[in-house]
């Protein structure tokens, strides 16, 4: 099995390694089998995204309502990124904390980051192309954030002064925040 799944501090978030096969011409990676996944209760995926980022971007803190909440398996395809996801369903024990991991393209680690989580990255590279993976298609008018800095949340984020869009800057708090998310147990 190429796969290693390490649930995290918070377990719904799931560290995801694989080992490559590296040559002299470079290397071969396989990133993701529907089967493996599912055995490790992460859900099939509807739509892959590419974004580009320069250092010191900050995006996030976004996410996606319900019906449409979207689940996100990302990789790191050249670069390096500081990873965050914040629980955001009500009534969880682990609501309003935060996980983080340092994913790049020479480390080889993905992240899945569950519906009812928060998710930004911060970029510490000279760039980085994130490659992810959603379970629900992009609905813009469920699409929701949290200010990064949020002082309720405290992301030890690796820059004081990030590069934000102005969207991203203008995110209310979590206490103010459009949320529909609601822990169940499982």
């Amino acid at each position: 099995m190429p796969f290693q799944f390490h649930k995290l501090e918070i377990p719904e978030v799931i560290l995801v390694q694989v080992s490559g096969q590296p040559d002299t011409r470079g290397f071969f990676r396989e990133i993701y089998r529907q089967s493996e996944f599912a055995a490790h209760s992460i859900p099939a995926f509807v739509q892959d995204n590419h974004s580009r980022s320069t250092r010191g971007v900050l995006r996030g803190l976004h996410y996606q309502m319900h019906p449409r909440a979207q689940g996100k398996f990302l990789i790191v395809a050249r670069g390096e990124i500081f990873d965050v996801a914040v629980d955001l369903r009500r009534g969880s024990p682990t609501y309003a904390r935060w996980v983080a991991q340092t994913l790049s393209a020479e480390n080889g680690c993905m992240l899945y980051v569950p519906p009812g989580f928060a998710h930004g990255i911060c970029v510490l590279s000279d760039f980085a192309d994130l490659v992810y993976k959603v379970t629900a298609e992009y609905a813009p008018d469920l699409e929701r954030g949290v200010i990064w800095n949020d002082p309720d949340i405290r992301v030890a984020w690796p820059l004081a002064n990030p590069s934000l869009s102005t969207r991203d800057a203008q995110l209310p708090l979590l206490r103010d925040a459009d949320n529909n998310f609601v822990f169940t147990m499982r």
